[in-house]
């Protein structure tokens, strides 16, 4: 079993920038696929990026591409997610999650889910 808490959301002006964390629990959480999923509001939730247990792979959606990094803590039991050029559109809540699992793409290869963030990019 695995528990995921995001945090670090928040209002930010176009342009700027963002890090999201996700703590997990469990003693498990080294040997998962974590990924960043995002929803906006009347929007199917959709793949941002994800990196693999030992953090030595990632894997993001064309429209963060170079603008967004995810990293991970093994020792610390979290993953982070950087948002910077965050624009308007990027507005959602986003969500982390924990598979194993493939495509990482996929929203239902991930097994746990955490209650999300809100991140809000104003014009």
């Amino acid at each position: 079993q695995v528990q995921l808490v995001e945090s670090g959301g928040g209002l930010v002006q176009a342009g700027g920038s963002l890090r999201l964390s996700c703590a997990a629990s469990g003693r498990t959480f080294s040997s998962y696929t974590m990924g960043w999923f995002r929803q906006a509001p009347g929007k199917k939730r959709e793949f941002v990026a994800a990196i693999s247990w030992i953090g030595d792979s990632t894997y993001y959606a064309d429209s963060v591409k170079g603008r967004f990094t995810i990293s991970r803590e093994n020792a610390k039991n979290t993953v982070y997610l950087q948002m910077n050029s965050l624009q308007p559109e990027d507005t959602a809540v986003y969500y982390c999650a924990a598979g194993r699992g493939s495509p990482w793409y996929r929203n239902d290869e991930y097994t746990y889910w955490g209650q999300g963030t809100q991140v809000t990019v104003s014009s």
